[in-house]
């Protein structure tokens, strides 16, 4: 009695969690491109090494400060586990959509729009939170022209000074670009947990551990099957990029990203990311700064909450019909 108990619960909770898991799978698939995108594009880091790094540190991440920004979506989505289960499985559906059409997207834009989305069906997302994030959406991809703005000129400087040697500079750049991809997986893991596995927490399904280990692990999964894609959407579509400007605009996005960790609002990679390459462009006034591009990936940015959160509500309607 007690073996079928046990066998019956986690049953319900490995179904509850699909969606979870699926959007993980989704946000490590297609967020991993704003890790090491950049390096990998511009052939200084393999692709495997690469996704190995990016795995280990979004798990460090996410355990260490992960808890964070579990409180916002958590606290935005006082859901049954139910309406979690619908709103991660939407958005991981939009996440993995978006992945096969080699966009870069917003993972927390996908399970904020799955929130709203049954939320408009129960009336039970708190709007005080949907407008801190909002506004933090919104500074994120400044956030990256920002830090690119000032770090670019500031270390460039600092390299023609004192790194007047091509091999030695070829060599600092390398181990530059390794260490700032680890630092944006870190905070990838700290800051985008809470995307995959918040509304689990606010649901009482799990605790802020259990939850920044599940979802980093399924995150972790996404990066090591399925993140070649977009990983050279970034680095070449946009703008084509030196290895010194892809180590700059990799830390602009890293310290973008994990600034907004420690305010507790999960923000998006892609847009970090999309704003510091967008500011090297910018910087450099190159005439290879593809707009049409960056204008198909903000087309992204906005289809991706519209998307999920339509999926959800219809979802919504039809478990209770059911």
């Amino acid at each position: 009695m007690v073996a079928w108990t046990l066998t019956l619960f986690w049953g319900r909770l490995m179904w509850s969690l699909i969606g979870g898991l699926l959007l993980g799978w989704g946000l490590g698939s297609n967020d991993s491109a704003n890790i090491f995108g950049t390096a990998v594009a511009s052939n200084v880091i393999k692709y495997r090494t690469a996704i190995l790094l990016t795995s280990l540190f979004v798990v460090v991440g996410a355990v260490l400060e992960g808890y964070k920004s579990m409180d916002t979506v958590g606290e935005m989505s006082k859901m049954t586990v139910t309406g979690a289960f619908l709103a991660t499985l939407s958005a991981g559906l939009c996440m993995g959509f978006f992945s096969y059409l080699s966009i870069p997207v917003s993972a927390s834009q996908a399970i904020m729009g799955g929130v709203l989305g049954v939320g408009i069906f129960t009336g039970i997302p708190s709007l005080v939170k949907l407008y801190k994030v909002l506004i933090c959406w919104v500074l994120t991809p400044m956030g990256g022209v920002f830090f690119t703005a000032i770090l670019y000129p500031s270390v460039g400087r600092f390299f023609q000074r004192h790194l007047l040697n091509i091999r030695l500079r070829s060599g600092v750049i390398y181990l530059a670009l390794l260490a700032s991809g680890c630092y944006g997986a870190y905070a990838l893991g700290s800051n985008n947990v809470a995307n995959v596995t918040g509304v689990y927490v606010g649901s009482g399904l799990l605790g802020p551990l259990e939850a920044s280990l599940i979802g980093s692990m399924a995150i972790a999964s996404g990066v090591l099957t399925y993140s070649k894609k977009v990983m050279y959407t970034i680095g070449r579509r946009i703008v084509e990029l030196d290895n010194f400007s892809a180590f700059i605009s990799t830390l602009s996005a890293a310290i973008t990203t994990h600034l907004f960790t420690q305010v507790g609002v999960p923000v998006s990679t892609s847009q970090a990311i999309v704003g510091a390459v967008a500011g090297i462009g910018i910087i450099k006034r190159s005439q290879t700064l593809r707009k049409k591009i960056l204008l198909e990936i903000v087309a992204g940015w906005v289809a991706t909450p519209v998307f999920s959160g339509v999926m959800a509500y219809l979802l919504m309607r039809i478990v209770v019909a059911i």
